[in-house]
């Protein structure tokens, strides 16, 4: 595995994830949590479903899976055909679902989140953010099939800054939209960063088209319906779609459930959500990133013991980042929210309750980013029902946890993370059961020494943090 590629990305992930919680701040610094934070809040959640449906989750690692074994077999000249034939196919089906959700985010909104009746005005302004920015998800899936374009041809660094080009730009013209809309960002001024994430997306796709025609990509308007490659990628998406959006379907669940929380519960939950997001993407998408185009060419040469491997260095390098960023989270979470968000009108109660919900969701992170490096890996051995399979028992699962949880031991937010944790929990144990069957003997002796020392380290890390405290 390249190290240097995996560096890159993760110095990009990094920026972009740091530019995201600045944004992130400065929503609650001048919005605060309440009515028109959970409601932009509420609004992003079904475009950011969508996101994991057809873009940055499924699609990519249907496309890539796919390209790089053209590239590998056919040449670059092929593999730039099933990229124009995904796009504008892609192009087509988005415009049509983008069309119905602005006619449908009415009933869409009020089905998803039928608490904010209990706010006056609070579910018609969800309507209206969603409509603003249902586009997102067009403007996200072609920059999904770009991005993999690229990381297929070892050029790693643009698309994973792509991210940070997209916060940059939705901080910056959502703050001059916002101040102009109302100079005091009173009511009005949410409108101004609903547009600016928007634009931003917009953005994240147009930076990497340059590059991308530099390396000989020429963009045009083709649809091949008996393309092998096209409809190996349609194959893959539908179940990799499932597989991959997960999180994101338990994250609308418990939405759902906290709509029927206080209010502020939904931002609360969603700025817990973000910290936990950024070791999952600056060290779990990160890895996969680098690691699914090594994957699929293994798979395509039939090299099954070179896959094995790079997929234990994959969930090693996972595990020796992501465990020391769980400990911590769960250790000094209070601090951590109070020293991030507590300012302007984000209140000491708004922190207490974002560090409950911090807590729950750091016991699943090491679970969500494993999933991201070990997911990927069925659609190159051709197994994409496997993930498929386990998502669905999750998504049943965090319902059920989800109602015992707030329903009838009235846990409050806290039972909703819990329940995020606990299912991504048994979704990578099924997963790496599975693995162990269909790509290799993973209990390798040199895998589980690494295991051991990161666990050693760890211990310190939770001797002296308590101590510390």
């Amino acid at each position: 595995m390249s190290t240097k590629g995996t560096s890159r990305v993760m110095a990009a992930i990094g920026a972009s994830r740091i530019l995201g919680l600045v944004r992130e701040i400065l929503l609650n610094t001048f919005l605060g949590a309440g009515r028109e934070l959970d409601a932009l809040i509420a609004a992003f959640r079904i475009p950011n479903l969508l996101r994991d449906l057809f873009a940055e989750g499924a699609l990519s690692t249907a496309f890539v899976t796919t390209f790089s074994q053209k590239l590998a077999k056919d040449g670059k000249d092929s593999a730039f055909r099933l990229a124009s034939n995904v796009n504008t196919l892609l192009f087509i089906v988005l415009f049509l679902i983008v069309t119905a959700g602005i006619l449908f985010a009415d009933p869409l909104v009020r089905l998803f989140n039928p608490g904010f009746h209990d706010v006056p005005g609070k579910i018609e302004l969800t309507i209206e953010l969603t409509r603003i920015l249902f586009p997102f998800i067009l403007f996200l899936s072609l920059a999904a099939v770009y991005m993999g374009l690229l990381n297929s041809l070892h050029h790693f660094g643009l698309p994973a800054f792509a991210s940070a080009a997209f916060n940059f730009v939705s901080i910056g013209v959502g703050l001059l939209l916002a101040w102009w809309l109302d100079p005091h960002f009173g009511h009005r001024s949410v409108y101004g960063f609903a547009i600016g994430v928007l634009v931003g997306g917009l953005a994240q796709w147009l930076v990497m088209v340059p590059r991308a025609i530099s390396l000989g990509y020429k963009p045009r308007w083709l649809i091949v319906w008996n393309d092998p490659g096209l409809k190996q990628v349609l194959r893959l998406l539908g179940p990799a779609s499932i597989g991959a959006a997960a999180v994101q379907v338990n994250v609308l669940v418990n939405g759902y459930f906290a709509s029927y929380l206080e209010n502020g519960s939904v931002t609360c939950l969603n700025n817990a959500f973000r910290l936990i997001q950024l070791p999952i993407g600056l060290f779990g998408v990160a890895v996969a990133t680098v690691t699914l185009p090594h994957l699929a060419r293994h798979a395509a040469m039939d090299e099954r013991i070179a896959l094995r491997d790079r997929l234990l260095v994959g969930v090693r390098q996972t595990l020796f980042l992501t465990l020391p960023a769980a400990i911590g989270l769960f250790l000094l979470a209070e601090p951590i929210i109070a020293s991030i968000y507590q300012y302007g009108r984000f209140t000491a109660e708004s922190t207490t309750l974002t560090a409950i919900a911090l807590r729950g969701y750091a016991l699943g992170l090491v679970a969500y980013a494993a999933m991201k490096v070990v997911a990927p890996a069925f659609s190159a051995i051709d197994r994409p029902g496997i993930p498929l399979r386990v998502s669905l028992t999750g998504i049943l699962l965090n319902m059920g946890f989800n109602y015992l949880l707030i329903r009838v031991y009235n846990l409050g937010i806290l039972g909703l993370t819990l329940t995020t944790a606990s299912v991504a929990t048994l979704n990578i144990l099924q997963l790496a059961w599975a693995s162990h069957r269909h790509v290799g003997n993973l209990l390798e002796a040199h895998f589980l020494q690494g295991v051991g020392k990161i666990l050693l380290c760890c211990l310190v890390l939770i001797v002296a943090l308590l101590t510390g405290k």
